[in-house]
């Protein structure tokens, strides 16, 4: 479905910037200019943000581990995924 109408930006394109580690809106105008015309578009496209890093996490590892993810400006970790230690 089109999230932004200005921009012809789907919900598709946006799960996948955030699968690439795009984790604010701020950083889907800086890809997509999404927002950058009427601004409609904002609201609804937090909600896929949420929506898909919820669902990224709640995705299981090939090692049954549940993964979590971090957004990639995070600057104290190296890489966008990690998994939780087992006691």
């Amino acid at each position: 479905m089109y999230v932004c109408l200005c921009k012809g930006i789907t919900d598709k394109q946006i799960v996948q910037a955030v699968n690439n580690g795009t984790a604010s809106v701020r950083e889907l105008r800086q890809q997509f200019g999404l927002g950058d015309q009427c601004g409609k578009c904002t609201f609804m496209a937090r909600g896929v943000i949420n929506e898909a890093m919820q669902n990224s996490s709640a995705r299981q590892n090939s090692s049954g581990k549940p993964e979590i993810f971090v957004p990639s400006n995070t600057p104290s970790v190296s890489s966008s995924y990690f998994t939780l230690p087992t006691n």
